[in-house]
């Protein structure tokens, strides 16, 4: 990716109040072309983690965002849940829209390694943020670190553009365009695999295996359920 890609800090140190607005009123939830019918929207994935692991469980938010939404959420729900964000501009949205969650949200950068000893939590989030990450770090440091983290029987949500290289495309509700990093959606579930990760199948109506669907930009993505069993 050019140096002058989203991922860099500008574009979310603009933009910060603006993605708490999105994101708390679900404005690019709305999503198309979905392979599993149980996906509405993020709260169906939300609904679906608080099904795999109970009040009360320790959480990260990993890529929390703008005003750090989920995290109040989870927060509002039991859950004993923490955020980190590369960009000090989102985690001080968070603070300013939920000062209820000071202590629970802190600047970190997911491309280094993460300063929680191993089996520190038993569920991560991760949505739509190894988009803004290059590969060889994602695979080789971002997604290793989740797996160290998580507990046995810990469970990673990821979400992530899916193709190859990279894509630019106009993003109505900023304005301006963006470019964001694809993943081959074989080659981070064999990785997956190889750190102890097995994705979570569908049960019947409930959300499960590799889910695919397509944002309002629009562009393509896929949600996971993965629970880590070694």
């Amino acid at each position: 990716m050019s140096a002058d890609a989203d991922y860099s800090p500008a574009f979310y140190a603009r933009h910060a109040q603006r993605y708490a607005e999105v994101a708390h009123n679900f404005i690019q939830s709305v999503y198309d072309n979905v392979s599993h019918p149980g996906l509405r929207d993020d709260t169906s994935l939300i609904d679906r983690m608080m099904e795999l692991v109970p009040a009360g469980s320790r959480g990260l938010d990993a890529g929390c965002g703008g005003g750090a939404r989920d995290v109040f959420l989870y927060w509002q729900k039991g859950y004993d849940i923490y955020g980190v964000d590369a960009i000090e501009e989102n985690i001080a949205e968070a603070l300013r829209l939920h000062p209820e969650i000071a202590g629970r949200v802190s600047v970190t950068d997911l491309r280094e390694p993460l300063g929680y000893p191993d089996a520190s939590f038993d569920f991560i989030l991760c949505n739509a943020v190894i988009q803004h990450i290059d590969p060889e770090t994602a695979l080789g440091v971002t997604l290793p670190e989740f797996a160290r983290l998580l507990k046995k029987g810990g469970v990673l949500q990821l979400m992530f553009k899916i193709g190859r290289g990279i894509a630019t495309v106009y993003d109505r509700h900023y304005g301006e365009d963006r470019t964001f990093q694809l993943y081959d959606v074989d080659e981070v579930l064999a990785l997956l695999a190889d750190l102890g990760l097995d994705v979570i199948p569908e049960e019947g109506v409930k959300l499960g295996g590799v889910i695919y669907f397509t944002d309002p930009k629009p562009m393509e993505h896929c949600v996971l359920f993965a629970r880590k069993v070694v």
